[in-house]
């Protein structure tokens, strides 16, 4: 009978023994010492996969990002002390991105904390404001049944939270010492748990189909979504109705011939008769939060009287108008409204906006053309040379924001940390999601983004085909796009925070290979980087001073 070897504390055995029965797999683990005991029990059982990772703050981006993939809980693991409040910016992403994850935080004994023993805070509330439930578990030396039903209860309960509501939870755990005893036991003795999960489907609404089936102007605007959560045929059917217009923003993942993927290419430079003229009847939103600060405007100012959005967990009232919230997944939902006998309006507002997009397009296409070496010239070369099928992974402000001006191809798979909208976790984000994700894993970035996050690149599971591309402009190049004024002396070094850093030596000691340019041979460089074999980076340099004169330049032009 083979054995296995776990703490000899009982508090340890049963977060193992509960773990594994609500199959909560993938570990990760940062070192210390009073986590000891989950960290010998955890690391020593083959059905968890056990990840090291170093830096607290790396470690929860890093499981933030198999959660992204997986859609299950991920575990992390810290010792006491400040170990613990590394973890908070992923915590913020996560509950604001519907994420499942489960903090276990080791921590000293109640009655040592706030006497002056070393590494002890008060871990109890700590992410209290951006978490689904907190566990404050109980422990003494003796350990008795009635404090092992306590807290059963307890971790229960904050294991279905964080699967079945999506999001983080934390259990606190206090551990005496001594933390490093174990015993042996045979597989036969370990205890397992049977569990059911009960979940209620949704109903469709005959009130509400009927109020979409009279609307004439119904516009559909999707935010955040997984890849392969509305079928082909869901949106043939939905975009069959000439009444219904689909924005959908890159990381929504959905793909139509008859849907608009740049939704500032269609709205910006507006007038105001012809955002009358867009204003919907009824807005159909679903999906994470938005990138687009041009259509948050104008739904605000030009309200629909309608509002829906439909998620099964919470609804944002982004634009000042929701009527509705409908508690179900996008897919259900629109199979119930669009059943085969729903009525189709008779209306222009679908084929007068598309016209309308594909003039967009060619003033789009005709300014590229014109412009210089910039930001906006990288990127179109980049997406114009661009696998048919990848992993892309993209860092905030620039990068996100110049994506959206470009049509990706169906095969790639979309991610990017909207939730909070920082910079700080997106490499550590991408190296954890493409562990999950099969296709080949790209991250494209910007420069304060990367070096702000390198640690990302410290540990050992990085596939041996990961792909980077730092857009390094030698500074926050947002800022040169937003309002204020570039020529004080305080712009550059505290808003635009101006450098001249390269990764080359970052890529040598983390063994990656590295490729730089500033524009000279660039689609030769990237033809290159696509196919090379191994680890890569590719830093293009790209001129500060010209990128945002460029992009500021662009809505108008795109109209002429």
């Amino acid at each position: 009978m083979s054995k296995k070897i776990i703490s000899a504390i009982p508090l340890a055995q049963q977060i193992i023994a509960i773990s594994k029965s609500k199959n909560l797999k993938h570990i990760v683990i940062s070192p210390g010492s009073r986590n000891a005991p989950l960290t010998i029990s955890f690391s020593n059982d083959p059905f968890f996969k056990c990840y090291s990772i170093v830096d607290e703050r790396c470690a929860a981006f890093f499981a933030l990002g198999i959660a992204q993939q997986t859609n299950e809980a991920v575990a992390l693991i810290c010792t006491s002390g400040s170990a613990l409040l590394n973890y908070y910016p992923a915590i913020a992403e996560a509950y604001y991105s519907d994420i499942p994850l489960v903090i276990l935080s080791a921590d000293r004994p109640k009655e040592h904390i706030d006497i002056g023993d070393g590494q002890t805070i008060r871990q109890e509330g700590v992410f209290k404001n951006h978490i689904l439930h907190e566990a404050n578990l109980f422990n003494n030396s003796g350990y008795s049944d009635n404090l092992l039903n306590t807290n059963f209860s307890k971790i229960i309960k904050a294991i279905d939270v964080a699967g079945n509501q999506k999001g983080p939870v934390h259990i606190n755990i206090p551990f005496y010492e001594p933390l490093y005893n174990t015993i042996e036991i045979d597989k036969k003795d370990e205890h397992e748990y049977e569990f059911k999960n009960d979940v209620s489907p949704y109903n469709g609404n005959k009130e509400t189909q009927s109020i979409w089936n009279k609307a004439n102007r119904k516009l559909v605007l999707v935010g955040v979504l997984a890849p392969n959560q509305i079928s082909d045929a869901c949106l043939d059917r939905l975009l069959n109705d000439p009444s219904v217009l689909v924005l959908t923003e890159t990381t929504s993942n959905l793909h139509h011939n008859k849907a608009i993927p740049s939704i500032d290419q269609l709205i910006a430079k507006l007038t105001d008769e012809e955002f009358k003229q867009l204003r919907p009847e009824l807005l159909l939103t679903f999906g994470g939060l938005i990138v687009s600060k041009k259509i948050k405007a104008f739904l605000r100012e030009y309200t629909p009287k309608i509002h829906w959005h439909v998620n099964s967990k919470k609804a944002y009232d982004t634009y000042g108008c929701l009527t509705l919230h409908i508690k179900t997944n996008p897919q259900f939902f629109l199979d119930s409204i669009l059943e085969d006998n729903h009525e189709i309006s008779a209306s222009s507002y679908q084929s007068y906006w598309l016209a309308q997009y594909r003039q967009r397009l060619q003033g789009h296409n005709k300014y590229i053309k014109s412009i210089p070496y910039s930001d906006l010239s990288v990127f179109n070369q980049i997406f114009n040379q661009f696998p048919q099928e990848a992993h892309l992974q993209l860092s905030n402000s620039s990068t996100i924001r110049y994506t959206q001006l470009f049509k990706l191809p169906k095969g790639v798979d979309v991610f990017c940390n909207r939730g909070t909208s920082g910079i700080d976790g997106s490499t550590s984000t991408a190296v954890g999601a493409s562990i999950i994700n099969p296709k080949l894993p790209i991250l494209i970035t910007g420069d304060l983004s990367f070096f702000y996050d390198s640690n990302a690149l410290w540990n050992n599971y990085i596939p041996k085909n990961f792909k980077i591309i730092i857009i390094n402009n030698d500074g926050g190049g947002i800022f040169r796009i937003l309002p204020g004024n570039k020529e004080a002396t305080y712009f550059s070094t505290f808003l635009e925070t101006t450098h001249q850093l390269k990764a080359d030596k970052l890529a040598a000691m983390f063994n990656f290979n590295y490729n730089f340019t500033n524009g000279e041979d660039l689609s030769s460089k990237l033809t290159a980087f696509f196919n090379a074999k191994g680890k890569q980076i590719l830093e293009i340099h790209t001129p500060r001073l010209v990128n945002d004169a460029v992009l500021l330049k662009y809505f108008s032009k795109i109209r002429e």
